[in-house]
């Protein structure tokens, strides 16, 4: 009963193609999830474009994919995933909706349409099917796999997310801020126990100071939910486009100082959660 965890994106805000990102990756958030055969996609930023191709070449001709929220770099792959357009592919795409905004299909149609660009979401052969859920309901999946949800604290909104499959867990929560001195019960209820937790650590606890408001958190913010939650791991990130490999190195460094269990996510690292 495999459980097994891929990283096509880790960058947040906007890719950052450049030789001095490389190291890291320079695509924006998108995570394979592998149920023994069964695919789960946590986000379509720009990294969704590998994993697309991976899929054409062999794999699930069917999958669940679950969007956090709705901001550009979490979506900006959609128009470029190559099983979409193909007839021997079907999807499920979810997305938590707090604010009462436009559907989730007219969002994703509206990032297809001209001047924007030059293919319209109906030249795509996949079945697909858009979603929208109340952020905090349990997703109604395949036998055997449990999927909790919460709200977290982003502009516009966002949700996390806990999959639950054979006695292992992944907690996946990104584009969510903090607040100093108190413990966010919706992350906390996600991370509790968890195998392995995805976390938004773009800024260090120094860098955040100047932007509050700006819907991210820190690496030492998670360190200390993991640690209060009894996670047992920390993948760092959504990283800052603005720090280079150098930067990032030195980052990992210091949360795994902090934290052995601590390590920053990079494109193309597979973890596998369970045999």
């Amino acid at each position: 009963m495999a459980f097994d965890v891929t990283f096509w994106g880790v960058r947040g805000t906007v890719p950052s193609p450049t030789p001095d990102h490389m190291g890291y990756g320079g695509n924006t958030p998108c995570v394979e999830v592998m149920l023994d055969d069964r695919l789960i996609v946590l986000d379509c930023g720009t990294g969704l474009r590998g994993l697309g191709k991976a899929l054409m070449e062999g794999g699930p001709r069917r999958g669940l994919i679950l969007l956090s929220h709705l901001h550009l770099d979490h979506i900006a792959g959609f128009p470029f995933f190559a099983p979409a357009y193909s007839s021997d592919f079907s999807f499920r795409v979810l997305c938590g909706r707090p604010d009462g905004g436009p559907p989730l299909r007219r969002v994703m149609a509206g990032q297809m349409e001209a001047p924007l660009f030059p293919v319209p979401l109906r030249e795509m052969q996949a079945e697909l099917s858009f979603e929208d859920f109340v952020p905090g309901s349990q997703l109604d999946t395949e036998e055997g796999v449990r999927i909790a949800t919460a709200p977290l604290n982003h502009p516009d909104g966002a949700t996390g997310f806990r999959i639950d499959y054979d006695g292992a867990s992944l907690a996946y929560v990104t584009d969510t801020e903090h607040v100093p001195g108190q413990d966010d019960g919706n992350v906390l209820s996600l991370i509790e126990g968890a195998d392995l937790v995805i976390y938004d650590c773009t800024y260090t606890e120094a860098e955040w100071s100047e932007r509050v408001g700006w819907g991210h958190s820190t690496w030492e913010e998670g360190v200390r939910l993991c640690r209060l939650a009894g996670a047992r791991r920390l993948a760092l990130f959504h990283h800052d486009p603005d720090r280079d490999d150098a930067g990032m190195a030195a980052l990992e460094r210091a949360a795994t100082a902090a934290w052995p269990a601590a390590f920053a996510a990079r494109e193309g690292m597979r973890i596998r959660l369970r045999d």
